[in-house]
């Protein structure tokens, strides 16, 4: 039997994203100059590097058991995989953008306009739900300046910060859907239980990625108001110290709410606050 196969983007942004999760994963693997395929030390895994908008299909078609890609990617294809696990990186919103002095004001003013979009499927999908009926102009890569070289009346792009639409005078009409990257697999996986195995891995990380753990001492009659405030994963830890009236508290919390946490505990009574980054876990 051939070994279980992870397709990962080959270059890129999410190249680097998702070779640094394998390896925290403990997934360890040195690729050679221009490969295809690089084999993980300790385990029957290969790694294969693509085209992030093959990925979904690819999959689909069985060339992988698993792959590393955008939601988006997988929902413009319609690739029937099963999507494991969302990866909290990546995130990304798709937007029909239009010009900010024109007349489109509605979704359904979009009726008989061409759309410019790398996304035609999506688009399709949103149009029928407004039943709507517009011209696609398909094309790849950057669509901003369609409009103003008169080859479209609207876009369908993804959109960050929307910066790049407001230079070349666009708005957000309206917002089509949020995603991310996330890890998919195919329906008929060859090896079910290293596939389980490896999503565990993954997800270890990622809940790792979104968590400090923070050690602080705190009054004893002032511990259920700490508490309250750092209720923990599913309990805080509590040990005693040898001042009785104080008592050392370990608990996890959200990596994007440690500041403010802290002042509040530091408001409340305790000391020696400490945050410590995690890297891997199991809850």
């Amino acid at each position: 039997m051939t070994n279980f196969r992870i397709g990962i983007p080959s270059k890129g942004r999410l190249s680097e994203l998702a070779g640094e999760l394998l390896k925290e994963a403990g997934l360890n693997y040195r690729r050679p100059d221009r490969s295809l395929f690089a084999r993980c030390r300790d385990m029957p895994i290969d790694v294969t590097f693509l085209r992030t908008e093959d990925i979904p299909v690819l999959c689909a078609e069985g060339a992988i058991d698993m792959g590393i890609t955008g939601s988006d990617l997988v929902a413009e294809h319609r690739a029937p995989v099963v999507e494991r696990l969302p990866l909290d990186v990546g995130h990304c919103r798709l937007a029909i953008c239009v010009p900010e002095a024109g007349t489109i004001t509605d979704p359904r003013d979009l009726a008989g306009k061409r759309i410019a979009t790398s996304f035609p499927n999506t688009t399709q999908d949103y149009l029928e739900k407004h039943h709507t009926h517009a011209h696609m102009v398909p094309l790849s890569g950057s669509v901003e300046v369609m409009i103003a070289l008169g080859v479209a009346d609207a876009i369908v792009d993804l959109v960050e910060t929307g910066s790049t639409l407001a230079a070349n005078g666009l708005k957000i009409l309206d917002e089509i859907g949020n995603y991310q990257t996330v890890v998919i697999q195919n329906r008929d996986c060859r090896h079910p239980e290293l596939a389980d195995r490896v999503v565990r891995r993954l997800e270890g990380v990622v809940i790792a990625r979104s968590y400090s753990l923070l050690e602080y001492n705190v009054p004893r009659g002032k511990l259920s108001e700490a508490e309250k405030i750092t209720p923990g994963f599913n309990s805080p830890t509590v040990s005693a110290l040898e001042d009785a009236d104080w008592c050392a508290v370990r608990v996890m919390v959200r990596r994007s709410e440690v500041i403010s946490i802290m002042e509040r505990l530091e408001a409340l009574g305790a000391s020696a606050i400490l945050e410590t980054r995690i890297t891997n876990c199991r809850l």
